[in-house]
């Protein structure tokens, strides 16, 4: 399973972001492949935060808008939405704990969690991601 997190969804549609091409080319092979594409709450919900933002510089969506893209997200076969699981707890814990969480970064160990739990390889543009043991994840931006 790969799992995507929040960078690679905003800078697919940012417009304005120096990634925003390479990121929608990957986005598209991704959501196009016969592998399955795991999707957090977290990563959907930071998208639509962004993406609706009327402070964000570039190209922005209403929130019907946003909404719109990720239905068709979802509408996708192969799109898996993560859900924790009776052994996310003790994943969660262990990515806070070992990855010396706090503030902002508690968020980060659980998208880690969800993706240890579910078996998935994290793409993420985010190197703060490399603290957290026992997480594969690859940055298809480099």
């Amino acid at each position: 399973m790969n799992v995507i997190d929040a960078n690679l969804l905003i800078y697919s549609y940012n417009g304005g972001s120096a990634y925003h091409r390479q990121a929608r080319i990957w986005l598209e092979k991704a959501l196009m492949s016969a592998d399955v594409v795991g999707l957090t709450w977290q990563a959907v919900v930071a998208f639509l935060r962004v993406m609706t933002n009327p402070k964000l510089p570039a190209q922005r969506f209403t929130l019907p808008q946003a909404a719109q893209i990720v239905d068709l997200w979802l509408e996708h076969p192969n799109i898996q939405i993560l859900t924790p699981g009776e052994r996310y707890w003790p994943i969660f814990r262990r990515m806070v704990v070992e990855g010396k969480t706090s503030g902002p970064l508690v968020s980060d160990a659980q998208i880690a969690a969800l993706t240890i739990e579910h078996g998935g390889v994290l793409y993420t543009a985010d190197r703060d991601f490399a603290r957290f043991p026992g997480l594969r994840w690859k940055n298809p931006l480099e």
